[in-house]
């Protein structure tokens, strides 16, 4: 099935702006243009636009994004290369991952300590008990 920029920015929640912006930096080689040099995305499109935004949600650039590509079409001598990226772009997401745990520990923290607070009507009062 093909589906026009509209629909896919309809599907992907990803403006047609950038749709084009990823084509024109070379993430999107696989999509086809029909007769009229429209953009005919397929499924597996769509499957690419998924695995770009995973990518970038976790933090990796655009250039990176575009190497992994890159290194797909070059095929299977290539598959280390893409082994070893997806394993450091996960010690970078678990690092992430510590970090907003810690932020959500100190978060949870507070949340207790004012609870309390709103319950005694004093933060001095929960602040002078022992157990903070």
């Amino acid at each position: 099935m093909g589906y026009s920029i509209g629909q896919v920015a309809k599907k992907t929640n990803l403006s047609t702006y950038t749709l084009r912006y990823y084509e024109k930096e070379g993430l999107l080689p696989f999509v086809k243009k029909n007769s009229s040099g429209l953009r005919v995305f397929s499924d597996n499109d769509l499957n690419w636009l998924s695995m770009i935004e995973c990518l970038k949600e976790t933090g990796m650039p655009l250039k990176g994004i575009k190497q992994y590509i890159d290194w797909f079409v070059e095929g299977d001598s290539t598959l280390v290369k893409r082994l070893d990226m997806f394993k450091q772009q996960k010690i970078r997401i678990e690092e992430q991952i510590a970090m907003l745990q810690k932020n959500m520990n100190r978060i949870n923290y507070k949340i207790e300590l004012y609870e309390q607070a709103v319950a005694k009507g004093s933060l001095e009062q929960v602040l002078k008990s022992k157990k903070y």
